[in-house]
């Protein structure tokens, strides 16, 4: 089966835009509003901010991501792939191409699984930009792992009554509404127990007790929040979903970050590498430049295939969900998701070795792009658990042999081509000599 991730010329004029468009337009906001993505937009960033977004929709490029029924374009994934990987070169890029997580995993959900009425109430505002959402799942206690939340939901009534503690609820500080998954029966597996509510910002009940950054950001920042839902009163529209769904919808949220945090690696990585090339081409040392010394160029040749087989893998990820459907993909989305922060590590950690002590200072991003490939290797379920996944799904397509001998022992070949060839070589292996 081919895999052709060709696009047709007028696409390939949106992306030349958008590559100008990103370094011209949009870098520079890092800048001038660093750290300021997920923040309301304010009378100083909103004539700047808004301007931009303004000429992505007029080139019919905002929320590329969702379908044309939501005012995107229904691009596909392997499009997806090739302008995401243009925009994670930059924190804000997502911000004004309105394809910022966890704001469209969010409303991808509202989407496909909310009712009119939840949909009349979050999505046109999440769609536009305007206001900012949270996924609360996380717990202190059970990280991601569903089957070991303790955060549940009783009905009390017409009502649902939301008790528990949630961790690393990211933007809860900014968000207008927060997803939260709970526990509402008990008694059967999590896949089956499970159910999500749709929670406006101000309930009475809803408490963050505190916000943390990860290291490198600013102490501005929305960062990731421990919050605590004391007597969360709720009516029964506030489900998402039917009862019972909630591990559904949450993989088809977390899958689908998966892939699209993968694609934006691709650019974040090349960024880095950009720079190392410019710095071993410009830095001199040792009486030659820093391009001229061998292990200089074993940085740059290593960087360069690991984001080459990278970048193929999350290619061809897409190209199976577009022409399989993304159940079929769910090997190759877990080795997206395994690669990105992999790739992030070593490409980030030889960029700063070539720029020396100025690597690790703030007056570079490099070192963003190290943390940032440690903080992928831990969201959306660490790397260690998509690894034990992964291997499991693999070694169904597999069958126990003999446990003594394996089928490529020697002997037992031997065995297997004297019955395949009796009487027609004398001897196995049959190897050439004198005619007798």
């Amino acid at each position: 089966m081919a895999w052709d991730f060709s696009t047709d010329p007028e696409f390939e004029a949106k992306l030349e835009w958008i590559r100008t468009f990103v370094a011209e337009e949009i870098e520079p906001l890092e800048v001038a509003f660093p750290g300021c993505e997920f923040l309301p937009l304010d009378e100083v960033r909103r004539p700047i901010v808004d301007p931009l977004k303004q000429q992505v929709r007029d080139r019919g490029l905002w929320a590329p991501h969702l379908g044309p029924e939501l005012g995107g374009q229904g691009f596909g994934a392997v499009k997806l792939t090739l302008i995401n990987e243009i925009l994670g070169r930059s924190s804000w890029a997502p911000i004004v191409f309105g394809t910022q997580a966890p704001d469209t995993g969010n409303a991808e959900i509202l989407a496909r699984f909310g009712t009119r009425e939840q949909k009349d109430s979050y999505l046109a505002g999440l769609l536009s930009g305007e206001i900012f959402s949270c996924f609360s799942m996380t717990e202190p206690q059970g990280g991601s792992d569903p089957r070991v939340f303790t955060t549940a939901a009783v009905r009390d009534g017409d009502d649902w009554v939301i008790n528990g503690v949630k961790y690393f609820s990211s933007n809860a500080t900014v968000a207008s509404f927060f997803i939260v998954v709970a526990i509402t029966d008990p008694d059967v597996p999590v896949h089956r127990g499970a159910s999500t509510f749709l929670i406006p910002a101000g309930t009475p009940g809803v408490q963050i007790i505190a916000t943390h950054q990860l290291a490198g950001s600013l102490p501005h920042e929305a960062g990731h929040s421990l919050i605590r839902y004391d007597n969360v009163r709720v009516p029964a529209s506030a489900m998402l979903g039917e009862p019972g769904h909630g591990f559904e919808i949450l993989q088809a949220r977390l899958a689908g970050g998966r892939i699209h945090h993968a694609m934006r690696s691709i650019g974040v990585a090349q960024r880095a590498l950009d720079m190392m090339a410019h710095r071993a081409k410009s830095r001199y040392t040792q009486g030659s430049s820093l391009a001229d010394k061998q292990l200089v160029q074993a940085y740059i040749a290593d960087s360069y295939a690991e984001l080459l087989q990278f970048r193929l893998t999350v290619l061809h990820t897409a190209w199976l969900i577009d022409t399989a459907g993304e159940p079929a993909a769910r090997k190759e989305i877990g080795v997206c998701k395994i690669l990105a922060s992999s790739v992030l590590k070593s490409i980030g950690m030889r960029a700063i070795q070539v720029h020396g002590a100025m690597g690790l200072t703030d007056q570079l991003p490099l070192t963003t792009v190290l943390l940032g490939g440690i903080a992928l290797g831990l969201a959306d379920g660490p790397t260690e658990a998509h690894k034990v996944n992964l291997a499991k799904m693999i070694l169904r397509g597999y069958q126990p042999e003999d446990p003594e001998w394996p089928s490529e022992f020697l002997e037992r070949r031997v065995a297997a081509a004297k019955v395949k060839y009796q009487g027609r070589l004398a001897d196995i292996p049959s190897l050439p000599g004198p005619s007798r």
